[in-house]
């Protein structure tokens, strides 16, 4: 078992940025959010309180760069140019056993993209059946479950993807693998 604690001093490189963008956010901040980023450089705050591994994750299995608060807002994919401002949804297969347990889905999904993503505008695309992606898939022996490869998945959205898309946010009910060896994975982005 494995304890994560990162220190005040961590806390503040990853977090504090001299970008003149993001000081002017700073700055607009009313008392009780100054509060709340004081409180997320506490090493003893709930907020970023250590973190426990007990068996190997993603992170230590796939060790990579970290990166801190100011190269994740310089990172240009995240920013949507001015042609690409549309997040298009894309359900495949069904997502519950009625059409409105499906709306729903759709619903809560359209309201977090348009909550989380930059003001951009949410468009749904009409659902597709899953024969209609022409995606590898397998029967899982052990669950019966139906799984497609997530791989074939973003390459039938590569090629569905409309001109003015920043990206595509695809939902399904049925479990993706991503190579023979694995059992499922929960979901996978590319550029």
């Amino acid at each position: 078992m494995q304890i994560v604690r990162h220190s005040e001093q961590t806390l503040k490189t990853a977090l504090i940025s001299k970008n003149p963008v993001l000081v002017s956010q700073y700055e607009k901040l009313d008392a009780g959010e100054q509060r709340l980023m004081n409180e997320a450089f506490q090493p003893a705050s709930d907020l970023f309180g250590p973190i426990t591994l007990h068996s190997p994750d993603w992170i230590t299995s796939h060790p990579e760069a970290p990166q801190d608060f100011e190269q994740f807002f310089s990172d240009p994919r995240k920013t949507p140019s001015p042609d690409k401002r549309s997040i298009y949804i894309q359900s495949i297969g069904s997502l519950g056993n009625t059409r409105l347990i499906s709306e729903e889905y759709i619903k809560w999904l359209t309201g977090y993209c348009k909550a989380y993503s930059y003001g951009l505008r949410v468009k749904l695309l009409e659902p597709v059946p899953v024969s209609a992606t022409r995606c590898s898939f397998r029967v899982k022996e052990n669950t019966q479950n139906l799984q497609i490869h997530v791989g074939d998945i973003l390459k039938f959205l590569k090629k569905k993807k409309p001109e003015n898309a920043f990206c595509i946010v695809e939902i399904t009910m049925i479990d993706l693998y991503p190579r023979d060896s694995w059992n499922f994975v929960s979901g996978q982005a590319t550029d």
